[in-house]
């Protein structure tokens, strides 16, 4: 990715499907698996303390689009806690490598988030070991695509992409708001599937559909505290579960159906999270950002 005030054609600005391998990793995948590894904002996120002092849980931190929105947040100044699966710990220890090069904390936060106490235990975490909790990002997700649809889903399947996406996001968003004070942000990470759903990630995109639901009810909820909420809505990104998840032709061609030509990169994701984090939304509440390279929702 090219600095972030040269003015670039947005098709052409990241690799396209040419820089996508087709071949498949095991799930849930790590970033070193891949062939072509996504762009987090390494070497082009510059902060400007937009977030100095704050104190963010982030849900899928180990890598893609919650590395980068780690690396994104600690580089605007705030301290992070990394909430990830106990096999993602490789990843997990390069995310937290470049939140502590940026001069803030990071804090490892292993767990299952399909049970109710871990998702209790993050949030006691943050408080403890940051002294509060600021930003919640509920970002991890689960899907794993069924060319049969319906028909291939089978409970255990809609058990984990359920507990995973939207259990979680209620335990621990019920955990943290009573420690959030006036000015805190929860930001949820929806998707382009909440409006147009894949026929063969059809319990994913239900998932996604509800986030966009409970981020609009929960924002009238907590809008009297000053609490405010809010989702972004990914379309395709390359990150580690898209060859972990999908079939390999369809991983080939993934994003090349957009407006763009292409699949985004994690670090086209973080400037809406940190916007949705900052004070410079501070009149922005039951909404959410689509970052979709041009596909309407």
């Amino acid at each position: 990715m090219t600095d972030q005030t040269t003015p670039q054609d947005p098709r052409s600005q990241q690799p396209g499907e040419e820089a996508q391998s087709p071949e498949q990793i095991p799930h849930p995948g790590l970033t070193e698996q891949m062939e072509h590894q996504p762009d987090h904002g390494e070497s082009t996120y510059t902060g400007a303390d937009r977030l100095a002092g704050k104190r963010a849980l982030i849900t899928g931190a180990d890598s893609g689009i919650g590395r980068a929105v780690a690396l994104a947040f600690a580089r605007e100044g705030a301290d992070v806690v990394l909430s990830y699966l106990p096999e993602e710990e490789e990843d997990a220890r390069e995310t937290a490598r470049l939140v502590e090069e940026a001069g803030r904390r990071a804090v490892h936060a292993p767990g299952d988030i399909r049970e109710e106490q871990v998702c209790i235990d993050l949030v006691e975490t943050t408080v403890r070991e940051l002294g509060g909790i600021d930003v919640l990002v509920n970002n991890a997700a689960y899907q794993m695509a069924q060319e049969d649809g319906l028909l291939g889903i089978t409970t255990e399947q809609l058990d984990r992409v359920f507990k995973t996406n939207l259990y979680a996001l209620f335990w621990i968003t019920k955990a943290a708001v009573p420690h959030m004070q006036p000015g805190s942000s929860i930001i949820s990470t929806s998707s382009i599937q909440a409006a147009q759903p894949s026929p063969q990630l059809l319990d994913y995109a239900t998932t996604k559909a509800g986030i966009l639901n409970f981020t609009r009810g929960l924002a009238q909820q907590l809008g009297e505290k000053g609490i405010r909420v809010n989702a972004v809505c990914p379309g395709p990104i390359w990150t580690p579960l898209i060859p972990a998840t999908m079939d390999p032709e369809k991983v080939d061609q993934f994003g090349a159906d957009t407006p763009l030509g292409r699949a985004g990169q994690p670090a086209e994701l973080a400037p809406a999270y940190v916007f949705l984090a900052s004070q410079e939304s501070s009149y922005v509440s039951g909404d959410y950002i689509a970052v979709t390279g041009g596909k309407p929702l």
